[in-house]
């Protein structure tokens, strides 16, 4: 089990340290304008799609974000830090 995991705070800075460049720059998107999905994430990190999905493999792994059913497009998910406040989600939803 990862330190993230055994916490709700934020991630612990030692395991974002660690993680590949491109996984420390999704975690900051999805920190400032989060939940988003991987397009969102695609279009404002301006990363390839396959860099996007394998960040955000990295930090699924790590537990540091968490990925909801998207009610605006069922074939994408919503990618969050977890606590995020139910009214930022709803933000993101309209």
């Amino acid at each position: 089990m990862s330190s993230a995991s055994k916490n709700a705070g934020p991630p612990d800075p030692d395991v974002l340290e660690y993680l590949p460049p491109s996984a420390r720059q999704v975690f900051r998107v999805l920190e400032s304008d989060g939940p988003l999905t991987q397009k969102d994430i695609i279009s404002r990190t301006e990363l390839p799609p396959r860099t996007v999905r394998y960040a955000l493999d990295r930090l699924r792994g790590e537990e540091i974000i968490e990925e909801r059913f998207c009610f605006r497009d069922a074939r994408q998910s919503l990618y969050n830090l977890p606590g995020m406040l139910p009214n930022q989600l709803k933000r993101s939803i309209s």
